[in-house]
């Protein structure tokens, strides 16, 4: 006996079958299709990932030249001409001149003994007519003698840009954020930098430098941190015990000449540069010692070439400098750019972090003109750091009071 739903079951099973064997076939070329198509797009990027790739190490120039941190160039300084004692001296009143090139400078310190001394002996019993040539006398000489001891000092040329704020447009791995700033300023002696980097969803990173010059270029006296919404990290430079602290970590690390911060770096560059542009050519590698906010390393700092920077509706020729692999498996990479026509200060920074995240600046204009260099005597460095190489703990007074971090332009110092 048959039952109907066993034919009807019967009847059904082979179209059944047929459209499975039918539906693997299709997915199967499905499948074959997809892999041919990853094997190709695989084969073409091997073959042009070099075009993706930044520069790094590898590809950089071969390095012709390495320079270390030495002294900078000094120049010697005229004596001004002494009046005679008895004659009162009237300070004259102060006038406005247009900004100059600051120029480091410093004097060797006369050995002879002042002639104040003797003039005043002599003037007590000479006439008025011997007391004048015996002024005259004494002056003459304290010039010849300056002549003779002042001479300059021989070292790497050394030249401060000029003082301006800079407004540059930030990107967050290519996302045009809010501008960012660089405040500085500096009167031949002492400086000021202050750099502002807004970024989405984290807050305002703000890097705060200021310190001295000394026979060693930029000499940083504190170094503030502030990311975002976290506290203050506070790095000092105590010259008096040679010695770096943090407020970070308690551990502390030996003040070696010519160190630099994460930022003071980038004007230490800038003023080398400055002074000899033709001694930076493509290879030269110059290492600046650098401390972060809890530790401290050198930095070899590589000339990459002259390149044109994009700005936002032109080009602009710069300097491209790279710092190089601090060791091995090192991911983290610097990459700065000086221009010529703005003074050699920096046209474009990007830091790459080992994550691949990018912060990049790139100049936008000036938002204030350079500001005049302050009326007195000129600057020079202390003596005593120019002809010894070794700092004391009590600076030379400058002419103008010692740089003061802005509260209202940077974070507040702890």
């Amino acid at each position: 006996m048959s039952y109907p739903s066993a034919t009807r079951r019967s009847d059904h099973l082979p179209p059944a079958a047929a459209r499975r064997r039918s539906f693997r076939w299709r997915w199967g070329g499905v499948l074959v299709a997809v892999v041919c198509v990853h094997w190709i797009a695989a084969q073409w990027f091997e073959r042009h990932r070099d075009t993706f790739k930044p520069v790094d190490a590898q590809h950089a120039p071969v390095q012709v030249a390495l320079l270390t941190p030495e002294r900078v160039e000094t120049r010697p300084q005229s004596a001004p001409q002494r009046p005679p004692v008895a004659a009162p001296v009237r300070k004259p009143k102060a006038r406005p001149h247009p900004p100059q090139e600051h120029v480091l400078t410093a004097l060797t310190p006369a050995q002879t003994p002042a002639p104040e001394a003797a003039s005043a002996a002599a003037s007590a019993a000479a006439t008025p007519a011997q007391t004048s040539a015996a002024n005259s006398a004494s002056a003459a000489q304290s010039s010849d003698s300056n002549a003779n001891t002042e001479k300059a000092t021989p070292g790497v040329k050394f030249s401060v840009p000029p003082s301006g704020d800079l407004q540059y447009d930030t990107f967050y791995n290519g996302v045009r954020n809010q501008p960012g700033t660089i405040h500085w300023a500096s009167d031949g002696q002492t400086y000021q930098m202050v750099v502002s980097i807004p970024l989405p969803f984290i807050g305002t990173f703000s890097y705060a430098s200021h310190g001295r010059i000394d026979a060693f270029g930029l000499a940083p006296d504190q170094y503030i941190e502030k990311r975002g919404r976290r506290g203050e990290d506070v790095t000092i430079f105590n010259r008096a015990t040679k010695q770096i602290a943090f407020t970070r970590t308690p551990a502390t690390l030996a003040l070696p000449d010519g160190a630099q911060d994460r930022f003071s770096m980038i004007m230490q560059l800038a003023s080398l540069v400055r002074g000899d542009p033709d001694a930076y050519k493509p290879g030269v590698t110059r290492q600046f010692y650098v401390t972060d906010n809890d530790s401290g390393e050198v930095w070899p700092i590589e000339t990459i070439g002259d390149e044109a920077v994009r700005l936002q509706q032109s080009f602009i020729d710069a300097r491209h400098f790279m710092r190089l692999p601090r060791h091995e498996g090192d991911r983290r990479r610097i990459d700065v750019w000086l221009a010529p026509s703005l003074g050699w200060l920096p046209v474009r920074l990007v830091q790459t972090e080992p994550s691949g995240t990018q912060i990049e600046l790139v100049w936008h204009g000036k938002l204030a003109a350079p500001e005049p260099e302050p009326v007195g005597e000129e600057t020079a460095a202390p003596p005593d750091q120019s002809t010894t190489g070794e700092n004391t703990g009590s600076p030379a007074a400058p002419s103008a009071a010692p740089a003061v971090i802005d509260p209202a332009a940077a974070p507040e110092k702890p």
